[in-house]
């Protein structure tokens, strides 16, 4: 079934796990991040850039993820992430997105509420959902630089506020990620992830998930985070393999030769990832 953050992350709260939310770079990406969903037995968040979006076609991605849902069974989210322009946000949800996201985190607090809660009225009306961030996460990741010196931290009473005043329906924060990381891993403050859970009764959206170490997913999933970012890890394989076939291959050989395998890295990452997410050896929660 095609359905919104709000659908998906209730069911991971549920069941005390998290939401694997995969960006696609291209079309091709896309067929094989939900047959691993599938594979796996969990739903899926498709995620794009605003430019991403843009060049394969709002209303193309969200055929494509309305059909596959339906075709492979599978509960599917298509969502756009870090959107700060309230026009690329209602082009989205006009072309049918199912959630959204509005990256509110470098303006000052009180600007960031009223302008997420205009998102909010308007996603609500048209039966999509809304991430909201506060806090701002380092790194760099599809024109998102933050340096960091301007890395702030989710401040737990600054959460209560906002989620309260916004009615978002799921809270990115900064616990110490950062976009684009893949070469090293990053230490997350667990602490403030607990003190931020117990301020806000919301699902908990984790950027920057390639740079996050694998055994610290448990606990994180037992925090609260209830959408769990992966994008550069993806990218890297996609593009690592296809620099090898691309270099091998003959000029006039069909190209799936080549974006195939590609697509398959992808679809292996997707399901380790994704079977993690599950947290399958850890309680149910109430909360």
């Amino acid at each position: 079934m095609y359905k919104t953050l709000k659908e998906v992350t209730q069911t991971a709260t549920q069941l005390n796990m998290t939401i694997g939310a995969f960006n696609t770079h291209n079309l091709e990406m896309m067929p094989e991040m939900i047959r691993a969903a599938k594979e796996v037995g969990v739903p899926i968040i498709i995620q794009t850039s605003i430019a991403t979006a843009k060049y394969i076609g709002y209303k193309v991605m969200v055929t494509v993820a309305k059909e596959m849902a339906e075709d492979e069974m599978v509960d599917v989210c298509l969502h756009l992430d870090h959107a700060k322009d309230f026009d690329e946000i209602k082009a989205a949800i006009d072309a049918g997105f199912s959630s959204v996201m509005f990256d509110g985190s470098a303006l000052p607090f009180k600007e960031n509420i009223a302008k997420t809660k205009m998102v909010v009225a308007y996603a609500h009306a048209h039966g999509a959902s809304v991430e909201g961030e506060l806090g701002t996460i380092g790194g760099t990741e599809e024109g998102i630089c933050v340096s960091e010196d301007d890395k702030k931290y989710t401040r737990p009473q600054d959460a209560a506020i906002f989620v309260k005043e916004t009615n978002v329906d799921a809270l990115a924060i900064a616990i110490g990620t950062n976009h684009g990381q893949y070469q090293s891993k990053t230490e997350v403050n667990i602490p403030l992830l607990k003190k931020i859970h117990a301020a806000v009764d919301i699902p908990l959206v984790l950027h920057g998930g390639t740079g996050v170490k694998e055994e610290d997913y448990q606990e994180l999933i037992d925090n609260g985070i209830r959408k769990f970012n992966v994008g550069t890890e993806l990218l890297v394989n996609w593009t690592r393999v296809a620099k090898e076939k691309f270099q091998e291959t003959e000029v006039n050989k069909s190209l799936r030769h080549n974006i195939i395998p590609a697509n398959m890295a992808v679809k292996e990452i997707v399901k380790h990832k994704a079977t993690l997410f599950m947290n399958l050896y850890r309680p149910l929660q109430s909360k």
